[in-house]
């Protein structure tokens, strides 16, 4: 048997491993062993001074650990042993202490449940995870996660559910960007690129409508008309167009997120559709909306308060105004407007626009250049937008109001 060897290293080869048949205990050098059992399975097992004490430490199958892994494995053993450590102890640690998804799940709904406004938003948070995640991979540990167990559960709904399947894609990275940051797994995030995997979506059903970006100068003109329409809606319509903002983040904006020296809004994480920190410079404009609504809106803390003041407007404002003006178009859809006005109308990098969008970047080539957000960038955007915006069918800019 190899066993018998003085001080062997490295003796093993691949092509010597799957040639072992007889029983017994094969040698590789620095305690590391290759079993070979009776039943013909071999296993890898590992012979150090833990603390003093000889102790024998297994590896794993050798059907599912190479001969280098069961290498790399030994190296940090001995490591860890040479330190005064126990190897053993510590994998026994770590096995208990790292959650499973399903776990990991539970635990950033409850971390972050506190900070959604919109219970209704808190509740499908975790239960498109339960539905379209957890069965497929809730019981895994999370470090033991990777991209095909994200692609099994996203491929039965990603051309039948589009909406959701982003959604959920969405809230899988961000339960595994937590299990990261708590220490539980290291290395990149498993739904980045898992969309390579998956066939190109069509249009969404869910498709919010957009008015031809040339036709928004008029709308805003109507819009700022409009009479039987509370001016506090108004307001806020026009503020979610001049930001290119999400309806819920409009409606949720809070005073203490803007700061008015330096005309610009922090939507928090919590928020946001992609769970990321957007800041958004305010135009000129912008900032004349805020003014006016804080005079409307008296002491709320809400930017755009409903009639009580305690809660926001309710998105029906935006709906009913659009109804009223005979369009068949959405308020989201003027997202689509304003990236259209800055991809055919302006010379700025498409990233801008996107950074703007607080789209995510699913490109890591791309995403590695983009270290910072593009404020200045997005402010001289943001403040050409509002002059676009603000013109009339001749091309002049009507005054402030």
């Amino acid at each position: 048997m190899g066993g018998k060897g003085r001080h062997p290293e490295k003796a093993l080869t691949t092509v010597q491993m799957r040639a072992l048949k007889t029983p017994g205990r094969y040698a590789d050098g620095h305690g590391l062993y290759l079993v070979v059992d009776p039943s013909g399975s071999k296993r890898w097992l590992l012979r150090i001074v833990v603390q003093g004490k000889r102790r024998d430490i297994g590896l794993g199958g050798a059907s599912l650990v190479t001969l280098a892994e069961a290498r790399e494995k030994a190296l940090a053993y001995r490591k860890t042993a040479r330190d005064g450590g126990d190897p053993l102890a510590e994998r026994r640690r770590a096995q208990l202490t790292v959650p499973t998804f399903a776990e990991a799940a539970e635990t950033v709904h409850s971390e972050h449940k506190a900070t959604w406004r919109n219970p209704k938003h808190a509740a499908q948070w975790i239960n498109t995870l339960r539905t379209y995640a957890i069965p497929h991979f809730g019981a895994k540990r999370v470090d033991q996660i990777e991209t095909p167990d994200v692609l099994r559960a996203l491929a039965p709904i990603w051309l039948t559910k589009g909406e959701t399947a982003s959604r959920v894609r969405q809230r899988i990275g961000t339960v595994l960007d937590w299990a990261k940051a708590a220490g539980h797994r290291s290395g990149d995030n498993p739904v980045e690129g898992v969309t390579r995997g998956l066939p190109r979506q069509g249009e969404r059903e869910e498709h919010h409508a957009a008015l031809p970006y040339a036709e928004v100068p008029a709308f805003v003109a109507r819009l700022r008309a409009m009479s039987g329409q509370g001016e506090i809606g108004r307001l806020a319509f026009e503020f979610l167009i001049l930001t290119a903002a999400r309806t819920s983040e409009v409606l949720d904006a809070r005073w203490g997120e803007i700061d008015e020296a330096q005309a610009l809004w922090t939507v928090p994480a919590a928020r946001m559709k992609a769970g990321r920190e957007h800041r958004v410079p305010l135009s000129a404009r912008a900032a004349e909306v805020l003014a006016r609504a804080k005079v409307l809106g008296g002491n709320s803390a809400l930017v755009f308060p409903g009639r009580n003041g305690a809660r926001p407007l309710s998105n029906m404002v935006f709906l009913m105004a659009l109804r009223r003006m005979k369009l068949p178009i959405t308020a989201h859809g003027f997202r689509s407007s304003f990236r259209d006005w800055a991809a055919e109308a302006t010379t700025l990098p498409r990233e801008v626009a996107e950074m703007a969008l607080a789209h995510v970047v699913e490109n890591r080539v791309e995403a590695a250049y983009r270290r910072g957000d593009l404020l200045a960038k997005r402010r001289e955007m943001m403040e050409q937008w509002a002059t676009f915006v603000a013109t009339n069918s001749k091309g002049d800019k009507p005054a402030s109001v």
